[in-house]
């Protein structure tokens, strides 16, 4: 495996590696697989969020996710919407109106994130100093 550093415009550094080709691991492990899908600040509560089709317009999922910078949910939709998680439809109107919904690959992760959910609250209980 080859880490390379990028500088990213804030400042900070991002590790690269060369792992990742055309969307997969080379390993093909399924829980790196699938932890690259979920990594990202928002995703998991943007799935939340559109998950009973309550919010599924851009600026309400802005407003919902504590005014989250355009840019920031703007890739992490996009990252969802690549993977097949969630579909974006544009409507034909004036303004503009754009939403975002479940795929049925998004519906079949749910119960992945709920025992993720479960697994997390075993682990505070057995580590209650967290």
């Amino acid at each position: 495996m080859i880490l390379s550093m990028k500088k990213q415009t804030n400042g900070e550094y991002q590790v690269n590696s060369n792992l990742e080709i055309d969307g997969q691991d080379k390993n093909n492990c399924p829980v790196t697989n699938t932890l690259r899908i979920l990594r990202g600040k928002y995703k998991l509560p943007i799935l939340e969020l559109v998950k009973n089709n309550e919010v599924g317009r851009f600026g309400e999922l802005r407003r919902k996710l504590d005014n989250v910078a355009q840019a920031t949910l703007t890739m992490q939709l996009r990252e969802l919407e690549r993977d097949g998680i969630i579909s974006r439809t544009a409507f034909a109107e004036s303004p503009p109106r754009v939403e975002y919904a479940l795929t049925q690959l998004g519906f079949s992760l749910l119960p992945v994130i709920e025992v993720l959910k479960a697994w997390n609250n075993q682990y505070c209980l057995a580590w209650p100093k967290l």
